[in-house]
């Protein structure tokens, strides 16, 4: 038997359950995973709330770290107490036992902390493709990171100055501004204000982004595109405040043949070697000092309401996970 949250309805925090299911067999190709750590992020809220994301009723969660209790007949890469993680398995990782798919999962190396990478993981493999991947940002980039106190805000912002980008982080409050700063950013200004381009332009001494990392979506994404550099890239990945409008194509033309592109994590992982390699590289670039993510609050299965409802908030800490067995 397993415990795993479930919804049956959008909503807020409190349409997740807890129920008790009964697993299916294993396939020849299946995975038994006891999940030891399993990471909180707000793609999680988001598709809790949103009509329309998930096919209900649903699981909730999209990656975790655990131990293999049982491989299936033609499993061939993982034996029984390996310590392995996904990103990509769909939602369910709510839960304390899950069947995963062997070509989902990746090993990982002895000493890993396990709590430790479930707070990294997801938020990790994020930074990553779109610093490495969907732009290689360096030395000659100016970036401007929306939400840049959150969790991969903070790893983005470390990383990309590591990588010798000058940084302006955005934020949703004034108090949260030296925030921004503390994790990585040279400067930070507050994108709930109506003059926030004006504000990142005078802080810059009137340089504009040459790329714009945008997860707010509608509350910011026109101005993302007004405030950007001529030929700069402006990059969605989110949609913390709903979905970025729809535009002419036009309008990037007008605002200085921009590119604009809408990535996501889960493409940039699609494949057991894509995933693979990404985690290897993710784990070389913490060990190297470019960034660092430790773990935050400690929840229950029984308190992932409350988990959800903190993150609603701002007021969940970075690196925030679920331990299934957690007392």
């Amino acid at each position: 038997m397993a415990r795993h949250i479930q919804i049956f309805q959008n909503g807020g925090p409190g349409v997740m359950r807890l129920e008790t299911v009964q697993l299916n067999e294993l396939g020849a190709d299946d995975v038994l995973v006891r999940h030891t750590a399993v990471g909180i992020n707000f793609i999680d809220v988001v598709q809790r709330r949103t009509p329309g994301l998930l096919t209900l009723p649903s699981g909730l969660g999209h990656d975790a770290v655990g131990q293999v209790e049982a491989v299936g007949a033609n499993v061939s890469d993982f034996v029984a107490g390996d310590m392995v993680a996904y990103i990509g398995a769909g939602p369910g990782a709510y839960s304390d036992l899950r069947v995963v798919k062997d070509e989902k999962l990746a090993l990982i190396p002895p000493g890993t902390e396990p709590e430790r990478l479930a707070a990294l993981l997801f938020k990790g493999l994020t930074a990553q493709y779109l610093l490495r991947r969907t732009v290689r940002v360096g030395p000659d980039d100016t970036i401007l990171i929306h939400a840049a106190a959150g969790g991969v805000g903070s790893l983005m912002s470390q990383w990309a100055r590591r990588l010798g980008a000058t940084v302006v982080g955005s934020v949703g409050s004034d108090d949260k501004r030296e925030l921004a700063l503390s994790r990585g950013c040279h400067y930070a200004i507050n994108y709930a204000r109506n003059d926030w381009p004006e504000q990142l332009l005078k802080q810059t001494g009137g340089v504009a982004p040459t790329v714009v990392y945008d997860s707010i979506g509608q509350a910011t994404f026109l101005d993302s595109l007004s405030v950007a550099a001529p030929f700069a890239t402006v990059v969605v990945f989110g949609m913390a405040s709903g979905p970025a409008p729809a535009i002419d194509p036009e309008v990037l033309n007008k605002n200085g043949c921009l590119f604009l592109t809408r990535p996501s994590v889960f493409a940039h992982n699609a494949t057991a070697e894509m995933f693979r390699k990404n985690v290897v590289d993710l784990l070389e670039a913490e060990k190297s000092g470019a960034f660092s993510m430790p773990v935050g609050k400690v929840y229950r299965l029984e308190d992932v309401a409350s988990a959800h409802q903190d993150a609603e908030e701002r007021r969940m800490p970075l690196g925030s996970i679920i331990c299934p067995t957690a007392p």
